[in-house]
């Protein structure tokens, strides 16, 4: 009695509208259950009060805001790298994670011992590597043995994790399982306060995003991307060794999961734990299928 299918012909204002509508419907939905299960929320708009209150109520808190979305968008980029080639990377945790591992250990053992800007490029070359590194293995299992990227990525996460806490361990054996802030080898601001810490990475989140749209919509890389997505047999027909994009795809998109790792160590917490990712992977995820893999559309 019903048939449904997608329509391919509709306007971009549509399609926003029906997003930004959905966005609507989930948070009136969220209201309704947190108004219910606790009465001191004031009710259904002091749901929507506390939620901008807590976003934009102050300057720091909005420029904290701005930080948050801005990590979130790299992300977001990252997995829509791999996304695009139907990679379905879902180990953004983990590969921001062994990045916040690398930029922490060479603030650890280089920090105070070596001038900072040699310990900033060490963090910032081993936050890459050891991101672009954590989604190769995936990479090359499913490139050679064909294994589910999915599973593979998914569980690549909980060995960053314990990992992360191995070496927190390692680190200060305290017993406590935190690891305290480094004083050393902190990243330069743009000035005081949280406005300098948020500028830079402001910045690098735009250079990112505007890149990766360049890279997948006129580099060549970019259209052997689209033609492995489309069919892998296709691709071989034309000349595209399939197994090579795969992994060059996807040492990329580590690659810029550890540049979040080294921003979230060497500007923002100047530390490592287990949670640093706060599941930004997991959040990136929603932002790539919502903007429709456009990285323009995913950051307006």
């Amino acid at each position: 009695l019903i048939h449904i299918t997608r329509r391919e012909d509709m306007p971009l204002w549509k399609g926003l509208l029906i997003r930004f509508g959905a966005i609507l419907v989930a948070l009136c939905i969220s209201s309704v259950f947190i108004s219910a299960a606790a009465p001191s929320s004031k009710g259904f708009f002091g749901y929507f009060g506390s939620l901008f209150s807590g976003a934009l109520g102050t300057e720091r808190r909005i420029w904290i805001l701005l930080q948050n979305t801005a990590l979130l968008l790299m992300v977001s980029v990252a997995l829509v790298v791999a996304f695009k080639m139907r990679f379905w990377n879902l180990g953004g945790n983990g590969q921001v994670l062994v990045g916040c591992l690398a930029c922490a250990a060479c603030m650890f053992y280089m920090g105070g011992k070596v001038p900072d800007p040699v310990v900033w490029l060490c963090m910032l070359l081993s936050s890459v590597v050891a991101g672009a590194v954590w989604a190769l293995i995936p990479a090359v299992f499913k490139a050679i043995f064909n294994t589910n990227e999915s599973l593979f990525t998914l569980m690549m996460n909980y060995i960053a994790m314990y990992l992360v806490a191995f070496f927190i361990a390692f680190w200060y054996p305290t017993g406590t399982g935190a690891m305290p802030p480094l004083s050393d080898a902190n990243l330069p601001t743009f000035g005081s306060g949280q406005m300098g810490r948020t500028l830079p990475i402001l910045l690098v989140a735009v250079v990112i995003t505007a890149a990766i749209y360049i890279y997948l919509r006129f580099h060549k890389h970019g259209y052997e991307i689209s033609v492995v997505s489309d069919s892998k047999n296709t691709a071989k027909y034309a000349g595209i060794n399939v197994k090579k994009v795969i992994i060059r795809t996807m040492i990329l998109s580590g690659a810029l999961c550890g540049i979040v790792g080294f921003i979230l160590v060497g500007s923002v917490n100047h530390m490592v734990s287990t949670t640093m990712d706060d599941n930004m992977g997991f959040t990136g995820i929603m932002v790539a299928w919502m903007g429709n893999f456009n990285p323009l559309i995913m950051a307006a």
